[in-house]
C-alpha cells in the first residue's frame, strides 16, 4: 500500500484508487458546520459591510463630490481609530475563546474589569490632550472630531467581550441580529444628519444653528458614537453571569496570551488601512493635494475589499472553529481541506470582480473612479491575506502567538519601507506592491513556520495552481479588452465566458470534491 494513502486512511480520510484524498463523513460533517457558521457570521460581516459599504463608499463619494481630501481625511482618522481598537481591546476576544471553557466567570470578570479600566485611561488622556493630538494630525479644528471618535473607541471597547462571548456559546443569530442593527442604526442617523437635517434647518431656527456648526464629518462620527453606545447598551444584558468571580492569575494569563496577538493585529491595520496615511505624508504636493490622492485610491481600494469581507467573514467562523476542534485525530487534514476550499472560492471570487470591474467601479462616485488600476494588484494581496489567515492558525492552536507577531511584523516592515521607497517613485500604486509583498511574505513565513512547530499537510501546489489560473484568466481578459476597447458588451460577455471556463476547470478537477459534499449535504 501506498505510504501516502496509508496516512491518510490513518487521519480518518477516506482514499479512492486515485489516490486523492476525500472527506470522512465526520470530517464532512464539520466542514459543513463550519460553512454553515461562516454563513452566519458571514451574513452579518458581508450584509453589514455591504450596508456600511453603500454608504460610506458609494454614498459618501458622492456627498464630497469634489471635496476628495475630506473622504482622505475620513479615511484617514479612521485608520487611527482601527490601530487603537486594537490596543484598547487587547485581543481580549481571542484570549477569551482560549479560556473561557476553564473558568468563564473569572475570565468574563477579568476581561471587563481590564477593558474598562484601560480604554477609561485612554479617553481620559485624549481629552486632557485633544488640542496638541489635534495639531499633531495636522487637524487642528478637529478637536470636537477626535472626542467622538474617542467615545466610539470606548464604547466598542466595552462591547467586545460581550461579542466574543456570543461566538463563544455558539450564538451566530443574536450577534448576527446586533452587529447588523448596530449598522442600520449608524446608517439612520447618518442620513438624518446629511440629508434630513439640511431641510429641518431650513425651517427651524434650533436645527439651523446646530447644521451649520459643524462640517459633515462631524455627523459622520456623531451617527458612529450613537450606534456605538446604543449597541453597547443591548449587549449588557449578555454580561449578567450569576458568578463573577475576581483573580488576578487568570488575567495575567490572558495578558501573556495575548499582547503577541495585539502587535500581530496592530501589524494587520498598518498592513490594509495606512496607505492613506502614508500617502498624505510622502506624497509631494500640499496637504490637501494629498489627501485628495489619498482619498481617490482609498475610494478605489474599497473595490477590492469586496474579496476582503469573504476573508474575513471566514476567519470570524474559523477562529472559534479551529480551537473547538483541535483536539481531533483528523483536525490536521481538515485544517489542510479548509485552506485548499478557501483559495478556490476566494480565487473564483476575485475573478468575478475583475471580470465585472466596469459595472463594480459605479459603485464609486464619477470623482473616485481615477484610481482603479490598483485594484487588481490589492484583489490578490487580499487572496493573499485570506491564505495567511489559514496557514497561521498553527501558533494560536500550538500556545506560540509569538511568532504570529514576529511574522506580522515582518510584514508591517515591509509595508512601511515599501510605502516610503516607493510612493515617492510610482505614486499611490506603490502602496498597493506594498501591500502585495507583504502578504506574499508573511504567508511564506507562516507556512515554512508552521511546518516546523504544528505541521498541518496544505496542499500548497493545488492552492498555488489556483490562483496561477484565475491570473492566467485575467490576463486573457485584459487582451480581450485591448482587442474590443470600448465595446462593453462583448468585453463582459467574453469575460462571462472566461469566468465560466475557470469554474468549468473547478467542478473537472474538484470532482471528487464536490461529489462527496452533494452526497453528505
Amino acid at each position: 500500500m501506498d505510504a501516502g494513502m496509508k496516512r491518510c486512511r490513518q487521519r480518518g480520510v477516506r482514499v479512492v484508487s486515485s489516490g486523492i484524498p476525500i472527506f470522512t463523513p465526520a470530517s464532512m460533517s464539520l466542514l459543513r458546520k463550519l460553512a454553515g457558521e461562516t454563513a452566519i457570521y458571514g451574513i452579518s460581516y458581508i450584509l453589514s459591510r455591504i450596508l456600511h459599504y453603500v454608504l460610506f463608499t458609494w454614498y459618501l463619494t458622492r456627498v464630497f463630490g469634489e471635496a476628495r481630501d475630506l473622504y482622505g481625511i475620513y479615511k484617514d482618522l479612521y485608520f487611527y481609530v482601527a490601530v487603537l481598537l486594537v490596543v484598547l481591546t487587547f485581543r481580549m476576544e481571542t484570549a477569551y475563546f482560549r479560556y473561557a471553557r476553564e473558568d468563564k466567570p473569572a475570565v468574563t470578570m477579568m476581561s471587563v474589569t481590564f477593558l474598562t479600566g484601560f480604554s477609561g485611561l485612554f479617553f481620559l488622556l485624549l481629552w486632557l490632550f485633544r488640542a496638541d493630538i489635534a495639531g499633531w494630525l495636522r487637524y487642528d479644528e478637529m478637536t470636537t472630531h477626535l472626542m467622538l471618535l474617542g467615545g466610539v473607541l470606548f464604547f466598542d471597547t466595552l462591547s467586545a467581550v460581550p461579542f466574543a462571548s456570543l461566538r463563544q456559546q455558539n450564538r451566530p443569530w443574536r450577534f448576527l441580529s446586533l452587529k447588523l442593527g448596530a449598522i442600520v442604526l449608524n446608517i439612520v442617523l447618518v442620513l438624518f444628519f446629511l440629508e434630513l437635517l439640511p431641510t429641518l434647518a431650513d425651517k427651524h431656527s434650533f436645527w439651523h444653528s446646530i447644521y451649520t456648526s459643524h462640517n459633515q464629518l462631524y455627523f459622520v462620527f456623531l451617527s458612529n458614537l450613537l450606534a456605538s453606545v446604543i449597541t453597547f447598551v443591548f449587549l449588557l444584558p449578555m454580561m449578567q453571569i450569576r458568578m463573577w468571580r475576581w483573580d488576578t492569575t487568570v488575567l495575567r494569563k490572558m495578558l501573556h496570551y495575548s499582547w503577541p496577538l495585539v502587535l500581530v493585529a496592530i501589524a494587520g491595520v498598518i498592513n490594509q488601512s495606512s496607505a492613506i496615511t502614508f500617502q498624505k505624508w510622502i506624497l509631494p504636493e500640499d496637504m490637501t493635494s494629498n489627501l485628495s490622492a489619498g482619498g481617490i485610491y482609498a475610494a478605489a481600494a474599497s473595490l477590492a475589499i469586496l474579496l476582503n469581507l469573504f476573508t474575513i467573514a471566514f476567519n470570524y467562523a474559523a477562529e472559534p472553529f479551529f480551537f473547538a476542534h483541535q483536539q481531533r485525530e483528523d483536525a490536521r487534514r481538515i485544517f489542510a481541506d479548509v485552506g485548499l476550499l478557501f483559495t478556490i472560492v476566494g480565487a473564483v471570487m476575485m475573478l468575478c470582480i475583475l471580470g465585472y470591474m466596469d459595472l463594480v467601479q459605479l459603485l464609486l462616485g464619477k470623482n473616485f473612479r481615477d484610481g482603479i488600476t490598483v485594484v487588481p494588484i490589492l484583489l490578490l494581496a487580499y487572496l493573499l491575506l485570506g491564505i495567511y489567515y489559514n496557514v497561521s492558525v498553527w501558533y494560536k492552536l500550538a500556545d506560540k502567538t509569538r511568532w504570529g507577531a514576529w511574522i506580522a511584523i515582518a510584514g508591517t516592515a515591509i509595508t512601511i519601507i515599501g510605502n516610503i521607497w516607493l510612493i515617492p517613485r510610482i505614486g499611490v500604486m506603490g502602496s498597493a506592491w506594498s501591500a502585495l509583498a507583504c502578504y506574499l511574505v508573511m504567508c511564506i513565513l507562516a507556512y515554512l513556520q508552521g511546518q516546523k512547530h504544528y505541521p498541518i499537510p496544505y496542499n500548497i501546489s493545488r492552492m498555488f495552481l489556483w490562483i496561477a489560473m484565475a491570473l492566467l484568466a485575467y490576463r486573457l481578459m485584459t487582451f480581450i479588452r485591448d482587442i474590443f476597447q470600448d465595446q462593453l458588451f462583448l468585453i463582459l460577455a467574453a469575460n462571462t465566458l472566461i469566468i465560466i471556463g475557470y469554474g468549468w476547470l473547478v467542478f473537472t478537477m474538484e470532482r471528487q470534491l464536490m461529489i462527496q459534499i452533494k452526497r453528505r449535504a
